[in-house]
């Protein structure tokens, strides 16, 4: 039985301004622990609750959160916005892709195969342009599942373990990072193979990737403190130094005006960077230790999984102006 509910939650007090840009929090349950979110096209935007095994639905005009259980074991890592507008989850609990009907709520899971159980350690997913659903797990895999058929195939990620985040390109590639084996790969999208890519530093820590609008690739290295940038277009690395005293990059998410968002664990900020500018702008949290893993968003919008004080933030800023 599918357990749901609905609760509601007062936005935080005021508002926090920089530079333009406008924050909001939104307080969840105690304990929901959001590791990841995903802004969904017609507003709603979506959490994965780890420490519960459930997906989480805030209502950000209401304020309204609407929680999912996922199954037996279940510990949502990722979550994303598939081409069909569901939410779809990396479980590691499962070691599973999960799906949630945005409509109906009904909840369909897909196991990995049963020699890569019980657990992989599943991180995040993208989809490729053939509406195909690709995934990371940190013990050392990589894999793809066609949900149309059923069909999932997994493969030992180059040089062990460490495979984290994965992105799609606006081609349809898939890309991926590895934070153990400090590289970039992209896939052959029929047989599977992954070609290595190193970044200049070395063992950089490349945690997690997205593409921006020509397809290049931004890399947020926990190790280095860098945001590094492959271009496969001219096969050119070029890489920044976030601001601050030691920092760490955990998430990065590039928005539809090509501005590139960080987390920066040792400012306990979002960093926005601007790549025609070279330049940074740090947002840093009303509250210390956020620890935001990931944050996705949409035009105008930056949402972000503040793990460590378990609330949704939102940065909402202007649109790009030449």
């Amino acid at each position: 039985m599918r357990l749901r509910f609905s609760i509601f939650v007062l936005l935080a007090l005021g508002s926090v301004c920089a530079k333009a840009q406008q924050s909001t929090y939104f307080a969840l349950p105690k304990g929901d622990y959001p590791h990841d979110v995903a802004a969904a096209p017609k507003g709603e935007v979506w959490y994965s609750g780890q420490r519960l095994g459930i997906a989480g639905r805030l209502d950000p005009a209401s304020g309204a959160i609407e929680r999912i259980a996922l199954g037996a074991r279940s510990a949502p890592h990722g979550v994303i916005i598939g081409p069909d507008g569901a939410p779809w989850f990396t479980d590691g609990g499962q070691n599973a892709i999960v799906r949630v009907d945005p409509v109906t709520r009904d909840v369909k899971v897909w196991f990995l195969p049963p020699e890569r159980m019980p657990y992989t350690n599943l991180n995040t997913a993208a989809f490729d342009g053939k509406g195909r659903i690709w995934f990371t797990g940190q013990n050392g895999i990589y894999g793809r599942l066609d949900p149309k058929t059923g069909d999932m195939a997994v493969w030992d990620a180059p040089k062990g373990r460490g495979a984290y985040g994965i992105t799609g390109t606006p081609k349809g590639d898939i890309w991926f990072v590895s934070l153990a084996g400090s590289y970039l790969a992209k896939v052959d999208l029929e047989s599977g193979a992954a070609s290595v890519f190193d970044p200049p530093t070395k063992d950089q820590g490349a945690r997690r990737v997205w593409s921006d609008s020509e397809g290049r690739l931004w890399i947020s290295e926990w190790n280095s403190g860098n945001v590094s940038m492959y271009d496969p277009a001219r096969t050119t690395w070029k890489q920044w130094k976030l601001p601050g005293n030691l920092p760490r990059a955990y998430a990065v998410w590039v928005d539809p005006d090509d501005q590139v968002w960080l987390s920066e664990w040792s400012a306990n900020a979002i960093v926005r960077f601007d790549p025609a500018r070279e330049t940074f702008e740090s947002l840093p949290s009303d509250r210390p230790n956020a620890n935001v893993r990931q944050m996705l968003g949409r035009k105008n919008e930056t949402w972000i999984a503040e793990s460590g004080t378990d609330r949704l933030r939102v940065i909402r800023y202007p649109a790009k102006v030449n």
